[in-house]
């Protein structure tokens, strides 16, 4: 049994058909959704969404959100989105290095905003670079 899954950014719906599994970057780690799961509200944070509408797994980029499941259906709310397929790897593994090294000096300085900042941009940079297929080291 499927699962419908819909995912809408304030300009665009980025997915909208059904799948198998869906996997989600909750507040609380990541979540997997089957067919049959409980009524569920989560919020969600900046990073890799996957869904399994065969026997491939897709990614989609997420910009933080929330995800409502209930009766089979998984509307997932996010600020943006983009489907890791779109995304040009070399782009984005270049934005990641930069992202990487702002944060490094960033959290070198004092100036706790501009940290804050440098965080944010690490993050979505991340998501980014990992749904086009890169890999990050920890």
């Amino acid at each position: 049994m499927s699962i419908q899954v819909r995912v809408i950014a304030p300009d665009k719906i980025v997915w909208d058909d059904s799948v198998e599994e869906i996997i989600l970057p909750s507040a609380t780690g990541q979540l997997g959704i089957l067919s049959g799961h409980a009524p569920l509200l989560t919020a969600l944070e900046v990073g890799v969404m996957r869904v399994r509408p065969g026997k491939e797994w897709q990614s989609i980029a997420v910009m933080g959100g929330f995800a409502e499941v209930e009766n089979n259906e998984v509307k997932v709310l996010v600020n943006a989105a983009e489907m890791g397929d779109k995304i040009d790897l070399e782009s984005a593994r270049s934005e990641y290095e930069a992202a990487k090294e702002r944060f490094a000096k960033a959290d070198a300085g004092d100036n706790s905003q501009e940290k804050m900042q440098a965080e944010r941009a690490l993050r979505r940079t991340r998501a980014r670079f990992q749904a086009s297929g890169g890999m990050v080291q920890v």
